[in-house]
């Protein structure tokens, strides 16, 4: 598992190069050039050039920033919100446990683009709207993996001997409960990212996300297929791209789950 670990964080770092430092570089990735457009790779442009004759790895490098930004913030959002819930459902049970525990189902019984789509209709399209939408349905998978921790976990010595000694119950939750589920925590989260960055950039292929012309990487998938058959270029970027940034999610998780 150590090549997955070494795999996962060449490409996080490459990502992470690109959405950072390579726009200092670039030119402004939102300014047109009409007597440029469609330019094939070069030296000027190594991916060339789209229908408005801006440089489509200044672009890349702008939809980086706000494609991980957002899956970053759905994913963490997500994480936040289903540890809550499912640290309450596991430790208070009864009544509380089982709300928590019928909406979880049904999240989980739904597919999240939908629940998605729901969100986003209701509240209009664009990027915040968007992440609020996905962050809907992110929290389930994790508060329904805290929720079996601290069900597993209210056995152990360490947690009775606290409670005899009358610690309060949000400190052993804090200080016994949550923190054995961290890795298992971030194993979801890193394997739901990947999960993120496709349903984000699907949606923003429907027009639903970040709007023009702020670059995101599936809007640019969006724009590619007007112009496949004679510029292949502006599809390979994004795609590319959106590649890296889900294997890169998926080597990360499978290294965090060997090591649970």
């Amino acid at each position: 598992m150590r090549a997955s670990l070494l795999a996962g964080t060449a490409a996080a770092a490459l990502l992470a190069v690109l959405a950072l430092a390579a726009p200092l570089a670039l030119p402004d990735p939102d300014l047109p050039d009409y007597a440029a457009k469609l330019l094939p790779p070069s030296a000027a442009h190594p991916l060339g050039t789209d229908q408005l004759g801006r440089d489509v790895l200044a672009r890349l490098a702008s939809g980086a920033r706000v494609t991980l930004g957002a899956a970053l913030a759905v994913t963490a959002l997500g994480a936040a919100i289903g540890v809550v819930a499912g640290g309450v459902a596991g430790y208070a049970r009864g009544p509380v446990d089982a709300a928590i525990s019928r909406v979880v189902d049904v999240l989980l019984a739904v597919p999240s683009t939908l629940v998605a789509l729901a969100v986003v209709g209701a509240l209009g399209p664009g990027l915040v709207q968007l992440v609020l939408a996905m962050s809907v349905a992110a929290w389930a998978p994790v508060a329904r993996l805290t929720r079996s921790h601290v069900l597993t976990a209210a056995t152990r010595p360490d947690v009775v001997a606290a409670r005899m000694a009358g610690v309060g119950r949000g400190r052993v939750v804090l200080g016994h409960v949550l923190p054995g589920a961290f890795l298992r925590v971030l194993a979801v989260a890193a394997l739901g990212l990947g999960e993120t960055i496709i349903g984000l950039s699907g949606l923003s292929f429907l027009g639903l996300g970040a709007q023009p012309p702020t670059a995101e990487w599936g809007q640019m998938l969006a724009e590619s297929r007007y112009d496949l058959a004679s510029s292949p270029w502006l599809l390979a970027g994004p795609g590319v791209a959106i590649l890296v940034a889900v294997s890169a999610a998926g080597l990360l998780s499978d290294w965090l789950g060997e090591r649970l």
